[in-house]
């Protein structure tokens, strides 16, 4: 059974118990307004020390402006982990970002990702928020997710976090 729990900047630090492989078969391109299939045949590989520090980085400064880190355990082991950003985007600023999503390869089809989502669009909600904004992996198995979730491309891209992730598909998805 899986328990969704805030963890906190602590659980940060585990991270590394994700497994994040997968095999990719198929990417998506943002190009002229419309998405493009590509295949591609690619090992996506574990997290190292280096990925795990760099997503750190990049998480941690999000949780101090009032975001959540959420895991999803069975048992002590951690299946999966979200991260909600506490910092408003968009041109009404009623959006706020779903800054971080994976779940572990054993644990995977298996709703964990979904019971992760549902908790973060509850505290979204509980912010007023109108819209998560997503910054997704390019891969199928990504958007396939998101796009069964109720995500659409967001008719808006963030320039700034466009600028971290280009190669990233940008979806919202409705709150309200």
């Amino acid at each position: 059974m899986i328990r969704i729990e805030e963890l906190g900047e602590a659980g940060l630090d585990r991270m590394g118990e994700i497994d994040r492989s997968e095999e990719v078969t198929y990417q998506y391109l943002f190009r002229e307004g419309a998405l493009h299939r590509e295949r591609i045949d690619a090992q996506v590989p574990t997290w190292t020390p280096e990925t795990i520090e760099k997503n750190r980085h990049m998480l941690l400064p999000i949780l101090r402006k009032g975001g959540h880190c959420l895991g999803a355990l069975a048992g002590d082991r951690l299946a999966g982990m979200a991260v909600l950003g506490g910092e408003w985007l968009g041109e009404e600023q009623d959006q706020l970002q779903m800054a971080f999503l994976y779940v572990s390869r054993e644990y995977r089809r298996q709703g964990v990702a979904r019971k992760l989502m549902d908790e973060i669009c509850r505290l979204a909600r509980e912010k007023q928020a109108n819209q998560l904004y997503i910054s997704a992996t390019e891969t199928d198995s990504a958007l396939g997710f998101y796009f069964a979730y109720g995500c659409r491309l967001a008719p808006e891209v963030d320039k700034r976090l466009y600028a971290l992730e280009p190669l990233d598909i940008h979806l919202v998805k409705d709150l309200k």
